[in-house]
C-alpha cells in the first residue's frame, strides 16, 4: 500500500474510534420492508427504541432488535462500563440495497416472469447523550 493510502487508511480508523455502530449485511428482505422499521427508531433513546421493536408486528423488526442490541454492546466494549438508563440514543441508522438474486417464473404460453429476491444491509450508529442535552 503506498504512503498516501496507509495515511489515509490510518486517518479513518482514528476516526472510527469514536464512533459507536453495528452492521448488518445481506438481510433476505426487500430495503423498502427494512426502511419502515428504521424510520420507526431513527433518533430515538435505545431503551425505548428495544421496546418499538420488541412489539413491532414486521418481522425485520427482529432483525433490526438483534443489531441494536450488537451496537450497544460494542459501545459498552469501547468504554469499559455498562450503559446506564436513557444514556444511548440512535444517532444515525440507514439502509442501503444489497445483491439482487433474479430467479424466472414460468408464465403463459412460454414465456417467463422475472423475480428480483432483493437483499439489504443495515448500519446502526448509536451515541451517548452529553449533559448539555440533558
Amino acid at each position: 500500500m503506498g504512503a498516501r493510502k496507509h495515511i489515509a487508511a490510518e486517518k479513518i480508523k482514528e476516526a472510527r474510534k469514536n464512533l459507536y455502530f453495528a452492521k448488518l449485511k445481506g438481510v433476505p428482505s426487500s430495503p423498502r420492508k427494512m426502511r419502515y422499521v428504521v424510520d420507526m427508531i431513527r433518533g430515538l433513546e435505545v431503551s425505548r427504541a428495544l421496546g418499538v421493536l420488541r412489539f413491532s408486528k414486521k418481522q425485520a423488526a427482529a432483525d433490526v432488535e438483534k443489531l441494536l442490541r450488537s451496537a450497544i454492546a460494542n459501545w459498552e466494549t469501547k468504554n469499559d462500563r455498562k450503559a446506564e438508563d436513557g444514556e444511548l440514543y440512535i444517532s444515525k441508522v440507514f439502509v442501503d440495497e444489497g445483491v439482487t438474486m433474479k430467479r424466472m417464473r414460468p408464465a403463459p404460453q412460454g414465456r417467463g416472469y422475472r423475480i428480483r429476491k432483493r437483499s439489504n444491509h443495515v448500519t446502526l450508529f448509536v451515541d451517548a447523550k452529553t449533559n448539555d442535552e440533558k
